[in-house]
């Protein structure tokens, strides 16, 4: 039976329905991927079977671009959140009471300072205020 346009037609819409769902780069670009193939496949083969096949490449081709998008998005935000846990900030009262910040970075099982200070643990406003106080 040879798939007449209407049918393509259908066959895309129903499949950017779908896309409009997508959760994840994947998803989208699997979708994306079968009806570019879709419609390749119909231009090169002019039948059934090529339209299937070219929706069957162009979506699993769409869905592993796709795929590596997302972990590669994933990679990126593990690192945000490795990043923002890697610091501390204190908040240190000076004797003419403004609040100074002092940061510091969790080095091992202690805290490095900027001035290149290591704290065995979490230091107290009291320990940082001979550094970083006045």
């Amino acid at each position: 039976m040879r798939f007449g346009v209407l049918h393509i037609l259908l066959s895309v819409l129903l499949i950017l329905i779908l896309a409009g769902g997508c959760r994840n780069h994947a998803q989208s670009h699997m979708a994306g991927g079968a009806v570019a193939g879709a419609g390749i496949g119909q231009l090169a083969g002019g039948d059934t079977e090529a339209t299937a096949i070219g929706t069957l490449i162009g979506g699993t081709a769409g869905y592993i671009i796709g795929n590596e998008a997302d972990k590669q998005e994933a990679r990126k935000e593990r690192a945000e959140i490795r990043k923002e846990t890697d610091y501390v900030t204190v908040n240190m009262t000076n004797s003419n009471g403004s609040i100074s910040q002092v940061h510091l970075k969790k080095y091992g099982v202690g805290y490095l300072g900027t001035r290149g200070e290591y704290y065995p643990k979490l230091p107290t406003e009291d320990q940082l205020r001979p550094v970083y106080g006045f």
